[in-house]
Order: C-alpha cells, then structure tokens, then sequence
C-alpha cells in the first residue's frame, strides 16, 4: 500500500459521506411534496431508499476486503457517472424542488400501476443478486482477496442478475417519474452501462477463472435464465 492510499481512502470516505447527506435532505424534500408529486412519484421513492438499504451493507463490506485486481477506465467512470445522474440524481432533484417541470408529461393512471408491479421483481433480484454475491461483490470492476465464481442461487441459470434487476427499475422510472429528465433518461443510462461495462466485467471474469468461466457461460443466459435439459 503506498503512503498516499490513507490519505484517498479518508477522501473518498468524505466525499461518500458528503453524497449520502445530500442524497438523505434530497429524500426527505421530496416525500414532503407528495402532493404535488404525486402517488406514483412516491412509488419510486420508496423503492430508491429501499435499494439503498439493500445495498449500503454490501457497500460498507466491501471496504473491509482487500481489492485483488481494478480494471476501471474512463469509459466505465464515464457511464457509471451517466447512471448516478438519470436513475438517482435528477429524479430526487426534480421531485425535491421541481426543477425539471417543464419536461413533465402525464401518463394513464394504468401506466402507474405498471410501474409500481415492476418495482417488485427488480427489488427481489436486486436483493437476491446481493444476498447471493456476498462478500464477492463489489461497486465496480473489481476482484476482492479470496473471490470465487459465485454459480448458485439466482447466478444457476442467469449470469448478470443484478444488470437485469438495473434494466427493471430503468424501465419503470419513466412510468412513475413522468418527466423527460428525471425519468425516461434511466432507460438510455442502463443501457449505456451494459454495453460498456458488462464485456469489460466477463473478460476480468474469463482472465481470472478461465475455463471454469467458460463452462459457467455456456449454461446461463446474460439478462434471461436459461434452462437445459
């Protein structure tokens, strides 16, 4: 570890702090506009905190496992950072204050509904996709000390579930945060971040597990299960 790794681990502790504090009045600005937000708008607030709970445990994990091999670059920083924008930052931000009502559009009450039922698998694989990992997870393109190719659970029959669950919830934020900015601009972020990072994820897996890697591929599918005889 070189001298300067303390001193960038404090920095991203703070500015991580920063972020959750921000992210936090952001919330509590927009539950209290319920109104003028609207029910479905609150749909997916609430499922945003609830993915938060399910994955700060996993994060602060995380933390404590030393990383084994980094393949970031510019192209990942640069989607992940298109990501954070459109499914977390522009939506809290226009329903906290309303910024972006310009852009806003009305959808049929069913849209709504749509909306909310899909919230439900995507907060199940996001959360099994989580409990399955464990302390192989990690925020990005990263092997942890010790990782294994995780092959049970929901990863038997689907190798990206976690991608799948991001492709759900992209897909009903513009039916329930009925804005141009806010809302429909999470299905062209998750879709960015698939085609970017998940080729560079299976190559650091296919470097790192070669063969064994292989196998595991021929039998999954990428975003659906895949069933053998």
């Amino acid at each position: 570890m070189t001298a300067s790794a303390p001193t960038r681990s404090m920095t991203a502790s703070v500015i991580g702090s920063a972020i959750m504090l921000v992210g936090f009045v952001l919330v509590v600005l927009a539950a209290l506009r319920w109104q003028a937000n609207g029910w479905e708008a609150m749909v997916w607030l609430l499922c945003f905190v609830l993915q938060l709970v399910i994955r700060v445990p996993h994060t602060r994990r995380a933390r404590g496992i030393a990383i084994a091999d980094r393949r970031k670059d510019a192209s990942e920083q640069l989607v992940l950072g298109f990501m954070f924008l459109a499914m977390m930052f522009l939506p809290l931000l226009h329903l906290s204050s309303g910024a972006f009502a310009f852009a806003d559009y009305r959808l049929p009450v069913w849209a709504g509904i749509v909306g909310a039922v899909v919230q439900l698998p995507f907060l199940w694989l996001f959360w099994r996709s989580h409990a399955d990992l464990g302390i192989n997870w990690s925020p990005g393109l990263e092997l942890r000390e010790g990782h294994g190719l995780v092959t049970s659970g929901v990863y038997a029959r689907i190798r990206h579930p976690m991608y799948a669950a991001l492709f759900l919830s992209a897909l009903a934020q513009p039916l329930l945060v009925q804005n141009w900015l806010a809302g429909v601009l999470a299905i062209p972020a998750a879709a960015a971040l698939w085609f970017v990072r998940v080729p560079l994820e299976e190559k650091m897996m296919r470097d790192t597990f070669g063969s064994e890697y292989q196998t595991y591929c021929a039998r999954t599918g990428r975003l659906l299960p895949k069933f053998t005889a």
